[in-house]
């Protein structure tokens, strides 16, 4: 029995050091070389004070600030611990709910706006973590922005190209803006 055992147990030993320990360091090591900033989390500094980043959405509710997808994370918005969607079906009345919360909340900080509301503004991302909206859902915030922050709306306009981003190899997904990074150079302007 000790002689079926020990080259089982050695085995055991010898791949759990190769595929738990030194595979995933030498991953690591690489990841840092070749994409540094995106293998410490994309972090962006301001001031010598990190802020966010740009993989994982923030909660933005200020009028003067672009808006992000809604988070369904919980106990907390944007909890990268919970990572979730809500799991509510289609018919699921607290999923309606919550969405007409969200209309009127929109409605609300602008009440001229008579546009669709994009559905991202009003439906969470299966992640709940989800740092874009789309061009469509940054221009719908733009007219609020620019009479909040008492800015030409062209100007607004022109920020968001300058940080629209293309379809990932120009046909995965659709184009989008960082709602972090936007923010930021929204607030740089001033």
């Amino acid at each position: 029995m000790v002689a079926l055992l020990r080259p089982a147990l050695t085995l055991f030993i010898a791949l759990s050091l190769l595929t738990g320990l030194a595979y995933p360091l030498l991953t690591t090591a690489i990841a840092g070389l070749l994409f540094p900033a995106q293998a410490t989390g994309s972090l962006i500094e301001r001031e010598g004070k990190t802020v966010g980043s740009l993989l994982i959405g923030q909660s933005f509710s200020d009028p003067k600030h672009f808006w992000g997808r809604p988070s369904s994370t919980s106990p907390m918005p944007y909890n990268a611990a919970a990572s979730s969607g809500s799991n509510q079906g289609p018919l699921n009345p607290a999923l309606a709910e919550a969405i007409k919360g969200r209309v009127a909340a929109l409605r609300a900080a602008d009440p001229g706006n008579t546009a669709t509301v994009p559905a991202d503004l009003v439906y969470s991302s299966a992640s709940g973590l989800d740092p874009h909206i789309s061009i469509d859902a940054a221009l719908y915030q733009a007219g609020r922005i620019s009479r909040v922050r008492n800015l030409p709306l062209a100007r607004i306009q022109q920020l968001i190209a300058e940080h629209s981003e293309k379809s990932l190899l120009g046909f995965l997904g659709e184009p989008r803006v960082n709602v972090l990074a936007l923010n930021l150079a929204l607030d740089a302007m001033h």
